[in-house]
């Protein structure tokens, strides 16, 4: 398990955040298990109930599923939700925001477009 947690942030949104990138970035495909509560609490020397809180908050979002007395396994579907939701994240977070700014700065579509391509070439390397 590599997570190192963040002081700043709670610790079940931090494991609930592991499980969902795990998910977006193909380590953990739909049908497979994810670690346990008593996994996550015994790597991070957490209490069992925090590392349940953010397993828990994904089976309210129909991104974990469980199987009684086996645990917690991606449901079907589950990749296709997340990039959905965090889409939308994305816009709200980021979009949004720099069209506001470009808008005062009078910006047109064509040199927002030539900025995100000059700052895409900027990071090929």
């Amino acid at each position: 398990m590599k997570l190192k947690l963040d002081e700043a942030k709670p610790i079940f949104i931090q494991i609930a955040e592991y499980i969902t990138d795990g998910i977006l970035n193909g380590t953990m495909k739909e049908g497979e298990q994810v670690p346990s509560t008593n996994q996550f609490a015994s790597h991070f020397q957490i209490n069992p109930a925090t590392a349940a809180k953010g397993i828990n908050q994904l089976v309210d979002e129909n991104i974990l599923f469980k199987k009684r007395g086996v645990g917690m396994f991606v449901a079907e579907g589950a990749k296709e939700k997340l990039v959905l939701k965090h889409r939308e994240k994305f816009l709200d977070d980021f979009i949004t925001p720099l069209l506001k700014e470009a808008k005062k700065l009078h910006l047109t579509t064509d040199e927002i477009i030539s900025f995100i391509k000059k700052g895409d070439r900027n990071h090929e390397n």
